[in-house]
């Protein structure tokens, strides 16, 4: 038996072709009878224990390299030093854990360390270079005289503090860094999780160009969300590129898809619960809280027919707030968590358990325009997507 980094090594030696590797893996998957269950959506994150073992030491290591390169310089704007030091940990360590090993979970933790350490590097050599000033706020605080609301008084205060284009040219800036930096592991050592890092770098830059270009912060800015919107619908349409190519998922175009999903899915699922009124703190109406489930169903149906769960789990945050909400609405205050639990998960554990079933009655239905390309997964021999 070859493990994976023995078969990789044979494909840079000349050995193997990536296309012959490919062939290979696809022809054990159906020796093992496991072609069958492309639609569990399987993942590859750890082979034994010792990459558990591996990934924490590659946890304190990177923690030393970031502890390290944080020195107070009196002003406390070291944060470029300490993601510098943190890349370079994370390089130096994937040259071993990544290239050589090809241990999988270690690899991930390694990229995001990087491409996060250079964001900072970018960033914080950015924030050097910036000038704070003066900014006065105004607090209205609501006064209080034996239990009864008196008139709300004013108070101001004022704090140095960047310009909001300041702000958003940081964000920029790290964008940059990130997404150099996501590119040139991509180059070197090909994770899967690489090109989502390299996408997200380009989606906060974007993002922060609509915030600089409108004037606002990017958590007050009323036009983020339709472009994080249309941001997340892009990504899902690369990811569908990618999963197109491979619709037996045996190939790395599968992982890629993955994280790709992962992506999209929360960019597409905040601005639409936003707009529904989910994350306003504020308690919520049957016809909002209808809305939102519908919302969920839509999010299950799309994940159904694709084979990607992602879109379920983003959204499920927002539904339990959703039904929280309303349940303590009607009075139900003490158990309206417990029971909203008992319901999502309830409905989720029988959607896991009767998926390929659920999904081959969603497909039959589908036009065939649209299912020719979607993986098989469970349906009957007799059935082609």
């Amino acid at each position: 038996m070859y493990s994976e980094s023995e078969l990789a090594k044979a494909v840079e030696a000349g050995i193997l072709a990536p296309a012959q590797l490919d062939a290979l893996r696809a022809h054990i998957a159906v020796q093992r009878g496991e072609a069958s269950t492309a639609d569990d959506e399987q993942i590859r994150l750890v082979t034994g224990f010792n990459d558990i073992f591996v990934t924490i030491a590659v946890a304190l290591v990177i923690f030393a390299a970031w502890a390290m390169g944080f020195i107070p310089d009196g002003n406390g704007k070291t944060l470029w030093l300490s993601g510098l030091s943190t890349a370079a940990a994370s390089w130096l360590m994937a040259e071993v854990f990544t290239r050589n090993k090809r241990m999988a979970l270690p690899s991930i933790v390694l990229l995001l360390s990087f491409v996060v350490g250079l964001g900072f590097f970018g960033g914080g050599l950015a924030e050097q270079g910036m000038t704070y000033h003066d900014v006065t706020h105004t607090l209205g605080v609501q006064g209080w005289q034996n239990g009864i609301a008196d008139t709300p008084s004013q108070h101001s205060y004022t704090a140095q503090e960047l310009y909001p284009w300041q702000v958003e040219l940081i964000a920029a800036i790290a964008a940059i860094s990130a997404g150099i930096g996501a590119v040139l592991h991509w180059l070197r050592f090909r994770v899967a999780i690489t090109v989502a890092a390299v996408v997200a770098a380009v989606v906060l830059l974007i993002l922060s160009g609509v915030a600089a270009a409108t004037g606002t912060q990017l958590e007050s800015n009323t036009f983020v969300a339709p472009a994080a919107l249309a941001c997340g619908l892009l990504v899902f349409a690369l990811a569908m590129r990618f999963d197109l190519k491979d619709p037996a998922r045996t190939t790395l175009r599968a992982d890629i898809a993955f994280w790709l999903h992962l992506l999209a899915a929360p960019l597409i699922a905040h601005p639409l619960f936003y707009w529904i009124g989910v994350t306003s703190g504020d308690s919520i109406s049957t016809m909002a809280a209808s809305g939102v489930v519908l919302l969920y169903v839509f999010f299950g149906l799309v994940a159904l027919a694709v084979d990607r769960r992602a879109l379920l789990v983003s959204a499920l945050a927002y539904v339990l707030i959703a039904l929280a909400r309303l349940l303590e609405g009607n009075g139900h205050i003490s158990e309206s968590l417990a029971l909203t639990a008992l319901i999502i998960g309830s409905a989720l554990l029988t959607l896991s358990a009767y998926w390929g079933k659920i999904r081959n009655g969603l497909i039959q239905r589908l036009p065939a325009i649209l299912t020719m390309h979607l993986p098989s997964g469970h349906l009957p021999s007799g059935i082609k997507p």
